[in-house]
């Protein structure tokens, strides 16, 4: 089964401050979708990634991604005005006979192969839609507008979901044709359609940057990797 993946990057990342587009964003000598693009190629199973970069930065995502070094081929396509539009778009860029699709965030540059690998396996062992998840830690409490607590969420319940997701090809264009419909992730236009979603572990290093906070722990990583903790 040909597996492609669609990274859409052509979000601003207002929370990381300064208007720039967070997949350009430096990240221990690279760009956060440099690292992405080289995290999903590290999976022998992925042969097509499409790249949904800013309209206004196609040359410079072109240039960046040039002689990237990786067994996969990559495309580069303007995105769309929101992350739906953009994955529309890069679905839309990808060879027909990729039956396996992974939408994973530029945000997410250091997932572990093994992540990526299981959700593959998921999806060809017969699951339509896959999510890897990590338990949640934190107490979480659902309040009200008037900033007053409603209750304590039992949080045994609860995952936080990470990329990549893995579809079947014809499952994600079904999700992906209701107009007028976003969604956070991928999964949830998923559920809207009322098809059911696997969840299989994620990591911790699969995080998201966000934040300028989470670049210092995605570096600490980086360092951690290479050898180079202090």
């Amino acid at each position: 089964m040909s597996v492609g993946c669609i990274i859409p990057a052509a979000g601003r990342g207002e929370r990381m401050g300064g208007g720039q587009p967070k997949a350009l964003r430096m990240l221990a000598g690279s760009t956060l979708l440099e690292h992405a693009v080289r995290a999903m190629a590290a999976s022998r199973a992925v042969e097509h990634i499409v790249v949904s970069a800013p309209p206004d930065q196609l040359a410079a995502t072109t240039s960046l991604l040039t002689g990237l070094g990786v067994a996969a081929n990559v495309d580069i396509v303007a995105g769309g005005e929101s992350r739906t539009g953009s994955v529309r778009r890069g679905l839309a860029a990808l060879p027909l006979h990729c039956s396996i699709v992974l939408v994973h965030d530029a945000a997410r540059p250091l997932v572990p192969v093994d992540v990526i690998d299981r959700v593959i396996n998921a999806v060809s062992g017969g699951a339509g839609a896959v999510v890897p998840v990590v338990p949640v830690v934190d107490t979480i409490k659902e309040v009200d507008a008037a900033g007053q607590v409603i209750r304590t969420v039992d949080r045994n319940e609860l995952r936080a979901a990470q990329t990549p997701q893995g579809f079947t090809a014809d499952l994600l264009r079904a999700a992906l044709s209701v107009d007028r419909v976003e969604a956070t992730d991928d999964a949830g236009l998923v559920e809207l359609l009322g098809e059911p979603v696997l969840v299989v572990p994620g990591d911790e290093e699969a995080m998201k940057v966000t934040r300028p906070i989470d670049l210092l722990v995605a570096e600490a990583i980086v360092r951690r990797r290479s050898g180079r903790v202090h």
